[in-house]
């Protein structure tokens, strides 16, 4: 009766929130721009009286209102008189001293929507990716104007909750660290988050831990007050590649769904509040980046990639979709356009019947929505594209990247328009800059002025008077829950918890409906377990089940204070509806690791981002004895498997130092590269030799800034002739302060008194604060039919810095 009474309490007090969160995402403010695409999430505005031309030069004239000199490569969040980007910061304008390039990161920022004025700014660092400065903040941001905040991922990995009108950082979720998170050269880092339902929704590629150890494209819903994990999901392709596709929210045939471009391929509709795939569809060989559009029950899709019939059907497509008419979990096809052109990089808008759609050369296709066909018209204003159209009082707000933008002036006959009626910006760089500016940046409308930005610049443009702001856009309404609805689905809410060893956590049982509604009343007798994982791919013994007390009734957990870390799932059945939710129990300082107890094959429990990228093998330790350590996975020549960090322990660690005795065997005369992490900071044994031929051991922090050598945002080296076939101990420490960061680093023979100097020490003027240690391995000669170089582990030691 007691969990009856709990699940009642805990499902309505939740199901008025979600109630109350869906009104208000359904129909924001009219001068609000909460989606990157708008109110209704299709790029289109209602507003009027909207500048035909503007002139970035001189404010105040020429319906320029404002500008600031922070760039964006996204779109302008806009709530309640406030602008808000993402963007890099300190990004150089040419090839950066070493001190400008030490002082490269991101921030978010925010300003006066009528005057400009900086309100507030929030910055921080990059690590753990490939992408470069010029692709820095790609992400859009997302807005509850109800409770007044905002939300960011940047870079790095950062989920990000701001207070809207302080800047306070409410909550903040590491997924590179906490989910294992990975990037693609380009700003592929995913979605941008969305708010609806008082969720915060992110699609990612990710590999972590137990049944999310694979690497493929998963979607994180997290609760937007507080930023627990409400659900995950995955979508059911092989993983194709990094991707930058942003969800959009629609009710089709009175359901709410998410829908998304993947990136294995297809594009996906999952129930907002619990991520259950309602259908797929294939339609591409590689990822999808471009972000769907919806009108009524059809759903809009186009990519850049081989098409799956092969060369013969060219590259890209756009295609068109009857989500209301689902057949074996795939909608109905309505059309689709596939002529060998290219749609992979700018996102589409559609409204009045018209679907556009820019092509990668900066071409503007028509189509007729319904129908399809061949494209009403093409309109040629440029020649590279990333920036989506903006549908707007007539007219059609697009960047260009190569340092334009335009207004196209659209026809009320609907044909082609016409450059004499296109109002077209050419940005000029700053003095001594070099290259040109990048215009990537999809615009924003609210209360009577169109905001937009460069890689240099945010413009507010009006032509004054009242604002027009045109009718209240509003998504359909969904099918209500009715009181005698079936409980179709269980929820076990948070759906995926880190903790320590010793602690105790207790989850909450939330029952739905068919279509993904929270039933106001489920008085459940539920009972609780602790499973079997599931048998990994390859291994001949399943994982132990989670070690901890459970109260069966419940579902609290304490978990054992003897083991430092572990993984596992709770589970909770009610007849024949069960669901899980994920607990790991995280590493704490002082931490070490012999890998004696570990089962060869396996990996230690609690580590993340090792499943299947690193492994347990017996071999001589540092003194010739037999025994188990820890070997990266070489068999695999994807990027996310043959280079991959090892998490150890949580993102909030902080002033240590972690120690490790490595080896590498040379395989085609080539030697990985491999190393340990503190702080964000790596330390690298690196497989290379140099011109003189020498190797180098180096310690880094995103590695991705090459010039000026050596690599990476702060970085520094020294050489060391290691050889392979021998244990090294390395030893990286980090020390924290208020305003810099001290990183030292050295590496001796392993069977020899360690060395009394440091090999390598700086001090980092913009300085990682904290950071997940790990183990790092690059395996850089791996190929499809040959094994690669081979890397080891042994001994790691993770202590806390003396005060």
């Amino acid at each position: 009766m007691l969990n009856r009474l709990r699940l009642f309490d805990v499902t309505r007090h939740w199901f008025s929130l979600c109630l109350f969160a869906t009104l208000v995402s359904s129909s924001a403010q009219a001068a609000d721009w909460l989606h990157w695409r708008g109110p209704i999430q299709s790029g289109y505005s209602p507003e009027k009286n909207l500048p035909d031309e503007w002139d970035p030069r001189v404010v105040g004239k020429n319906n320029l209102v404002w500008k600031q000199p922070y760039g964006c490569r996204s779109t302008p969040l806009i709530m309640a008189g406030h602008v808000y980007i993402i963007g890099a910061d300190n990004e150089p304008l040419g090839v950066p001293t070493l001190k400008e390039k030490q002082m490269i990161g991101e921030r978010v920022t925010c300003f006066d929507a009528n005057t400009g004025v900086k309100k507030w700014e929030h910055t921080f660092n990059v690590f753990h990716t490939d992408i470069v400065a010029n692709r820095l903040g790609w992400s859009p941001m997302a807005g509850d104007a109800e409770n007044k905040r905002v939300y960011a991922h940047s870079t790095a990995g950062f989920l990000m909750c701001f207070d809207a009108t302080s800047g306070k950082v409410l909550w903040q979720r590491q997924l590179t660290e906490e989910f294992g998170r990975v990037t693609g050269y380009g700003g592929r880092v995913g979605g941008g988050p969305i708010f609806d339902s008082g969720l915060i929704i992110m699609g990612l590629v990710n590999g972590s831990w137990g049944n999310h150890a694979i690497g493929t494209n998963r979607f994180y819903a997290f609760d937007a007050s507080n930023g627990k994990v409400v659900w995950t999901t995955e979508v059911p392709n092989q993983l194709r590649g990094t991707y930058y596709s942003n969800p959009v929210v629609a009710v089709i045939n009175g359901q709410r769904l998410l829908i998304s471009g993947g990136a294995d391929g297809a594009f996906h509709a999952f129930q907002v509040r619990t991520g259950k795939r309602v259908w797929s569809y294939s339609c591409a060989v590689g990822v999808i980046n471009p972000s769907p559009v919806v009108d009524g029950n059809f759903v809009y899709v186009a990519h850049g990639e081989e098409n799956p019939e092969g060369a013969s059907a060219g590259l890209g497509r756009v295609v068109c979709v009857d989500a209301s008419k689902i057949v074996n979990g795939k909608p109905t096809l309505v059309w689709e356009y596939k002529k060998g052109i290219r749609f992979g990089l700018a996102s589409l808008a559609i409204h009045d019947g018209k679907l556009y759609v820019p092509d990668d050369g900066a071409k503007l296709f028509c189509f007729d929505a319904k129908k399809g066909g061949n494209p009403k018209w093409k309109y040629n204003y440029g020649t590279v594209s990333r920036g989506a159209p903006l549908i707007a009082d007539g007219k059609i707000y697009i960047s260009e990247t190569n340092f334009k933008f335009h207004i196209i002036k659209l026809k009320e006959d609907g044909s082609e328009p016409s450059e004499d009626e296109t109002h077209t910006i050419t940005f000029r760089n700053k003095p001594g800059a070099s290259g040109f500016v990048e215009s990537n940046s999809t615009p924003s409308v609210a209360d009577g002025k169109v905001y937009l930005a460069t890689r240099d610049e945010l413009y507010c443009i009006s032509k004054g008077g009242k604002p027009e702001v045109g009718e209240t856009l509003k998504l359909p309404a969904e099918k209500p829950a009715g009181e005698s609805d079936e409980i179709a689905q269980l929820q076990i809410y948070p759906a995926e918890i880190a903790i320590k060893s010793g602690e105790t956590a207790e989850f909450e049982l939330r029952a739905y409906n068919a279509n993904g509604q929270l039933l106001k009343s489920a008085p459940l007798a539920a009972s609780w377990s602790l499973p079997v994982p599931p048998l990994p791919k390859g291994a001949t013994m399943p994982p132990p089940a989670l070690d901890a007390v459970i109260d069966e009734k419940t579902g609290k957990i304490t978990v054992n204070p003897k083991k430092p870390s572990q993984q596992g799932y709770v589970q909770a059945t009610f007849g024949m509806l069960s669901a899980r939710a994920r607990v790991r129990v995280v590493a704490q300082i002082p931490y070490s690791q012999d890998f004696e107890k570990v089962p060869v094959g396996a990996v230690p429990g609690g580590w993340l981002n090792t499943q299947g990228k690193y492994r347990v093998v017996s071999q001589p330790d540092a003194n010739g004895k037999p025994s188990n350590v820890l070997m990266k996975v070489n068999t695999d020549p994807r990027p996310p498997l043959a280079r991959a960090l090892g998490y150890i322990t949580s993102p909030n660690e902080t002033n240590y130092t972690i120690q490790a005795d490595l080896k590498a065997v040379a395989v085609r005369n080539k030697l990985p590269d491999l190393g340990v992490c503190a702080n964000r900071y790596i330390l690298i044994l690196d497989g290379k030799t140099d011109e003189k031929g020498q190797r180098q051991v180096r310690i880094t922090t995103w590695e991705a800034l090459p010039t000026p050598l050596p690599a990476g945002r702060i970085a520094t080296e020294t050489a060391f002739n290691w050889q392979d076939k021998t244990w090294y101990r390395v030893k990286l420490s980090v020390d924290v302060g208020e305003k810099e960061t001290t990183v030292r680093g050295k590496i001796w023979d392993a069977t020899k008194p360690e060395p009394e100097a440091w090999s390598m020490e700086f001090k980092d003027p913009r300085p990682n604060k904290e950071g997940a240690a790990a183990v790092y391995g690059y395996i850089s000669n791996v190929t499809e039919s040959e094994a690669g170089s081979e890397a080891y582990y042994d001994n790691v030691s993770i202590t806390p810095n003396k005060k």
